[in-house]
């Protein structure tokens, strides 16, 4: 019974993938480097891309304007991502994107407080308070009537501007 599994397994060899399954890698690939083309230098330099031709293929197509010129060139850095390992690229995006959605969220966090210490004034502050005892309430309540009488008068919102920069301040060392 050994000699006929041998011969079984032996019969089936490692089959290529399929030409649907090669062009989704390929499109995946292409995305992948769409992607990369779309990041901030500063973001781009944190990516682990050894391949400097990759790198400065990714930045001739910022500069592409033409539609059909920057496909052709995505098509191109699709062809070399290819000999790439996408893996620790896309290890460094997935952490970059949750980064944002946590800056997103701590954003979201400091405008809630703004519009809460704006609307309620002093039990609002007393609640900042409670959360974060390092705040200055004597800044907190300026800032809150600087923005009241700007209201009043029509002016710009630069002490609601500033508040949240207090905010951003205050709880960012927390």
């Amino acid at each position: 019974m050994d000699d006929f599994e041998d011969d079984y397994e032996e019969g089936f060899e490692q089959v290529a993938p399929s030409k649907s399954a090669l062009k989704r890698q390929m499109t995946a690939l292409q995305k992948l480097g769409q992607t990369l083309v779309e990041l901030s230098d500063k973001e781009l330099a944190r990516m682990p891309i050894e391949d400097d031709r990759v790198r400065e293929v990714i930045l001739e197509a910022r500069g592409i304007r033409s539609n059909s010129a920057r496909r052709r060139h995505l098509q191109y850095l699709g062809k070399l991502m290819r000999s790439v390992d996408p893996a620790p690229i896309q290890q460094a995006l997935d952490a970059l994107h949750q980064q944002r959605r946590g800056n997103a969220a701590a954003f979201h966090v400091l405008e809630q407080w703004r519009e809460r210490l704006l609307r309620e004034g002093d039990p609002a502050i007393q609640a900042l308070l409670e959360e974060h005892p390092g705040a200055d309430r004597q800044l907190l309540r300026q800032l809150i009537r600087q923005h009241r009488k700007e209201t009043d008068t029509g002016k710009p919102p630069a002490a609601s501007r500033k508040l949240f920069r207090y905010l951003r301040e205050m709880i960012g060392e927390n």
